[in-house]
């Protein structure tokens, strides 16, 4: 009998800026094989390289058939991410979406 993956969680940092976009990498490809929740309630300031680091992790997710969702988001990282064009409301979890 196959052994039941179970998902993992993922706290963002308070500052995701090009210093953090190395790590943010290392810890997305530590989990994956696994569904994904990210949790970004602590997110004050967000850089665009973080931003397409995770991007390119919901991609890699959605193409390894596991969910990738953000559970939690603070104000300064939904309204990032809307500024540098990335409309993240396809992977907010059902209960946060406006």
């Amino acid at each position: 009998m196959a052994a039941k993956k179970s998902g993992k969680t993922l706290n963002l940092a308070a500052v995701l800026d090009l210093n953090e976009a190395s790590a943010l990498r290392d810890k997305l490809i530590s989990v994956r094989g696994s569904d994904l929740s990210i949790d970004a309630s602590a997110v004050e300031r967000l850089g665009g390289l973080c931003a397409q680091v995770l991007m390119a992790g919901a991609k890699t997710w959605s193409e390894d058939k596991h969910s990738f969702t953000f559970t939690k988001v603070s104000d300064a990282f939904h309204k990032t991410m809307q500024l540098v064009g990335v409309d993240i409301d396809h992977l907010l979890a059902k209960e946060i979406r406006q």
